[in-house]
């Protein structure tokens, strides 16, 4: 490979698949690019021969200069939008900008979603940019104390994202990034945090209080274990987070589960039941909000996502939820959502046995959200 043809291997690896990818890496075993040095400075030398220099000047580009330029750019951007936090910037004073520690509030948790969110993707930069140049850091220009300033920083903010992350209940929607991330870290900052995160492998906190009830608290990072009132507003803000995605496909079971939540956060702000007594309710409840199948409010029947939430918002009438159900399951047309005339068949079908139109257009809405229809 040569002149032209390396030229455009140069090209190809350099072609971006996403927001994270910034450059590739070409490795060169048969000394293809003895001149890639000088290529870089001069660019009318051997690979780039035959080019005008207006046309190639900038295609290559010194990888350490480019790598600290970024890391140095990621690090400023991540302390800038950490300045707002107020002093002394512990813990508890990250929680109240990015989370909240009124989980009575989900307005502030929902209020405060982007700066998490451009948290996570700034610090997930910093990570990968300093993982690009890690091994290369004194080449690069860095001296031995800015190496170690930096390496501390980036497990510092890395530390306060997963903090963030947790409490909030963002570790839903942050999977795929999570197993990329823990590679970076295990190889980079430090094992020891990355077999905390694998804790969470393919599981949320709430699948975790599920399986393993009080136990699952060892698995939430050290910065948060350690603080009862953290363990508390994490578990809390991960049930509302869920009670408030799931509320659309059975609107009356998850009212009733946010009531239940207000009163357990009521009482522990109010110091009515110890810390353990606590805990114990939280993680009941926490259970039966992730699944509503365990509850023993239903009768026999009653057996499947959709007969529950036809029989919660239809008052508790057994026989009616039953017969709507039945009359959806054999008349439903294949691929009705999104189809306004299917759509109509099934409001139709839901009419049939529900003649109040305000009431059938509520369950219809709830029909829509259930998978099992």
């Amino acid at each position: 490979m040569k002149d032209h043809g390396l030229f455009q291997a140069i090209c190809r690896v350099n072609r971006l698949d996403g927001d994270d990818k910034q450059f590739g890496y070409i490795v060169d075993y048969m000394d293809l690019f003895k001149s890639l040095e000088k290529s870089i400075k001069d660019y009318t030398s051997e690979a780039f021969e035959g080019y005008d220099k207006d046309d190639v000047s900038g295609l290559l580009k010194d990888r350490l200069q480019v790598a600290k330029e970024r890391l140095d750019t990621a690090l400023d951007r991540v302390k800038a939008l950490c300045e707002p936090v107020a002093p002394p910037k512990g813990q508890a004073e990250y929680i109240d900008y990015f989370s909240t520690s009124d989980t009575e509030n989900p307005e502030i948790l929902k209020q405060n979603e982007q700066k998490r969110q451009t948290l996570y993707k700034y610090v997930g930069s910093l990570t990968r940019s300093y993982t690009l140049i890690a091994n290369d850091m004194i080449e690069a220009g860095y001296t031995p104390v800015e190496i170690e300033q930096i390496k501390k920083d980036v497990a510092y903010f890395e530390d306060i994202r997963k903090l963030i992350m947790y409490h909030a209940g963002d570790d839903i929607d942050l999977k795929a990034y999570e197993a990329d991330m823990r590679h970076l870290i295990d190889a980079y900052i430090g094992a020891k945090e990355s077999r905390k995160i694998s804790a969470f492998d393919d599981m949320t906190l709430m699948d975790l209080i599920v399986q393993k009830g009080k136990d699952a608290i060892e698995d939430l990072p050290e910065n948060i274990k350690k603080n009862k009132e953290s363990v508390a507003e994490t578990i809390e803000n991960n049930v509302r987070k869920l009670i408030i995605e799931e509320s659309p496909t059975n609107p009356k079971y998850f009212e009733r589960m946010s009531v239940l939540l207000d009163e357990i956060i009521q009482r522990r702000k109010e110091a009515a039941s110890d810390y353990e007594a606590y805990l114990e309710q939280i993680l009941e409840l926490a259970k039966k909000v992730k699944n509503p199948s365990d509850s023993d409010d239903y009768p026999n029947p009653i057996n499947t996502s959709g007969k529950r939430a036809l029989y919660d918002n239809l008052e508790k009438d057994e026989s009616l939820a039953l017969a709507v159900h039945e009359e959806l399951i054999h008349s439903k047309p294949e691929g009705w959502r999104g189809n306004r005339i299917k759509e109509r068949k099934v409001l139709y079908s839901i009419k049939k046995h529900i003649k109040d139109d305000e009431k059938a257009e509520e369950i219809f809405k709830i029909v829509e959200e259930q998978g099992e229809y």
